[in-house]
């Protein structure tokens, strides 16, 4: 039998593609807690239903770009 296995998380590099935004800016979010993440090990990734909750509430949460 085979199963499906379905991706949990995004990188940082798909959620700035996904949002239209550069790498950089995406990290910088991330750093400002902006855009919710886990570290394992070096690894920075972002649950896809913490991404699209930060997208429903889009009209109450701002990114800042400072």
């Amino acid at each position: 039998m085979s199963e499906t296995i379905t991706r949990k998380t995004l990188t940082v590099t798909e959620a700035a593609t996904f949002l239209g935004v550069s790498r950089h800016f995406a990290y910088q979010a991330v750093r400002e807690g902006s855009i919710p993440s886990i570290r394992i090990g070096r690894r920075i990734l972002i649950p896809i239903h913490a991404f699209e909750q930060l997208l429903a509430n889009v009209g109450h949460v701002a990114i800042s770009s400072n």
